[in-house]
């Protein structure tokens, strides 16, 4: 049984990760030629407040883009 785990920052419209999980599961079903009812997809949605990349917050690099 596949298990597909993606990250994301909080954001995206509904139709973008449906969408997203729908092009996963396919491209599992059709690379790996499992049965399509063994894929699972896991999306997490997270805060930007909470992703760190170089020692700052995603939501820190908003607030102050060119820094």
């Amino acid at each position: 049984m596949p298990i597909i785990d993606v990250s994301l920052l909080r954001g995206r419209s509904d139709a973008q990760l449906r969408q997203l999980i729908q092009a996963l599961h396919d491209a599992v079903v059709d690379t790996l030629a499992v049965p399509p009812d063994s894929v699972r997809i896991l999306v997490r949605e997270v805060d930007p407040r909470m992703w760190g990349s170089g020692g700052t917050t995603i939501a820190e690099r908003r607030a102050n883009p060119g820094q």
